[in-house]
């Protein structure tokens, strides 16, 4: 597989992401449903707490990855929905880290919702992985 930034721009560069991901040469394509901060029995984890759940929504996004054998590396697309942009700015870091130390900065999109699926959660993660 290889991938090739595309950037007419360069600021998203420095927040970790690119503008495009054009990708070619791959043989596998998964679509993630989005991943919020529910522990394995399905239960919210974290109330009133967006840097918890931001952390164990890249965790659980990070389990479903492994579990097609890829890893963040292999991210091409994140899309980052959030009832409070104002509040996920300061914890943003924390998926900009992990991306960083996965050597990508795949195309990604950041919406604020009114709510999401579950009462109480802040943050879902939904991404497009190629190998």
């Amino acid at each position: 597989m290889e991938r090739t930034a595309v950037n007419p721009v360069t600021w998203s560069v420095e927040m970790g992401f690119n503008q495009g991901e054009l990708v070619s040469g791959h043989t596998r394509t998964l679509y993630c449903s989005g991943q919020t901060a529910m522990d394995g029995d399905g239960k919210p984890q974290y109330e009133g707490d967006m840097a918890g759940q931001l952390t164990l929504s890249l965790d659980n996004l990070e389990a479903v990855l492994g579990e097609a054998g890829m890893s963040l590396a292999n991210l091409v697309r994140l899309n980052v929905y959030t009832t409070d942009v104002d509040l996920l700015f300061p914890h943003y870091r924390l998926l900009a880290s992990r991306l960083g130390i996965a050597g990508v900065a795949p195309a990604t999109t950041m919406l604020g919702v009114t709510r999401l699926a579950i009462p109480g959660q802040m943050v879902e993660l939904e991404g497009t992985a190629v190998s």
